[in-house]
């Protein structure tokens, strides 16, 4: 088991080796922790924020994602989960490297089915606020990313025809998702469940869900999509505060401090911050009157 950090730690998690590779590319100084239950992850620091991030590759799929997620969270106690990888456009208006950052996830396979059809038993997560709010903020200073904030279908299933009874009944069911992909909800459940952890879901978009797939994937367009997502990802954990109070964290119950635009050091009533800073020149204390 891992010794605590005295930094607050994000968990980010994908399904795919690319996927892994573009948000590891932002990770410093990693080592690799392995879970009792062989789970392995690598842990390291986003450089410029207090931020531990832990990276795990949990496979496909989002009943595996759903019980790796709670493992993890229950392992390393993260402050905030982010599944982050690539997925299928389901608008003519999200194309292929656009990110799309999950206002709400579905689970899109709940129903009943009856003599006179299939009737939709919906289940769906928000995004967290707070998370959703740093994303807005973040792809703001990003020119090269093209956001979406939308709701992200998940289903086990690879959606690579436009026409079929499935997309047919994405287009009729979850008319205002923008993205399909195969973890998020399962992610987004262990960490509801939880009840303490914010969690979002970013995806890149790779391919528009039809029978371009193929050919969309061979130009390269999951490697550029991923590296998007974890683009944004990290921009929003620059934008992102750890809570008030946690290890690491910019606010104390003794008083407000911030970190500056620049890492510089700040001031907030008696207390400065040089965390993130180099301070040159003297300090004067202020004696504890109480003692």
């Amino acid at each position: 088991m891992s010794v605590p950090d005295t930094q607050p730690t994000v968990l980010v998690l994908t399904a795919l080796p690319l996927e892994y590779a573009a948000v590891r590319a932002h990770v410093e100084d990693r080592r690799e922790l392995v879970h009792p239950g062989g789970t392995r992850v690598e842990k390291g620091r986003l450089s410029g924020t207090p931020w531990q991030v832990a990276l795990a590759e949990l496979g496909m799929g989002a009943e595996r994602a759903a019980a790796l997620t709670a493992q993890l969270i229950n392992w390393l106690r993260p402050e905030a989960v982010f599944f982050v990888g690539v997925a299928g456009s389901l608008k003519d208006d999200v194309g292929i490297g656009d990110v799309v950052v999950g206002t709400q996830v579905y689970e899109i396979h709940g129903g009943k089915q009856t003599p006179e059809g299939f009737l939709v038993r919906p289940k769906a997560l928000p995004g967290s606020h707070a998370l959703e709010q740093a994303a807005r903020s973040a792809v703001r200073d990003m020119p090269d990313v093209r956001a979406h904030f939308m709701p992200i279908a998940t289903g086990d299933v690879v959606l690579a025809d436009a026409e079929s009874k499935i997309a047919r009944f994405l287009r009729r069911s979850y008319n205002d998702a923008g993205a399909i992909e195969m973890e998020g909800s399962g992610a987004a459940h262990a960490a509801h469940l939880n009840g303490k952890v914010d969690a979002l879901v970013i995806r890149g978009i790779s391919d528009r869900a039809d029978a371009g797939k193929r050919r969309a994937d061979a130009s390269g367009s999951q490697q550029r999509a991923a590296e998007q997502a974890a683009a944004v990802t990290m921009a929003v954990l620059r934008k992102h505060l750890p809570r008030a109070g946690s290890p690491g964290s910019s606010d104390s119950e003794e008083g407000p401090h911030r970190r500056g635009d620049d890492g510089a050091a700040t001031y907030g009533g008696d207390h400065i911050d040089f965390r993130y800073g180099t301070f040159h020149g003297p300090v004067t204390g202020k004696r504890d009157e109480r003692r």
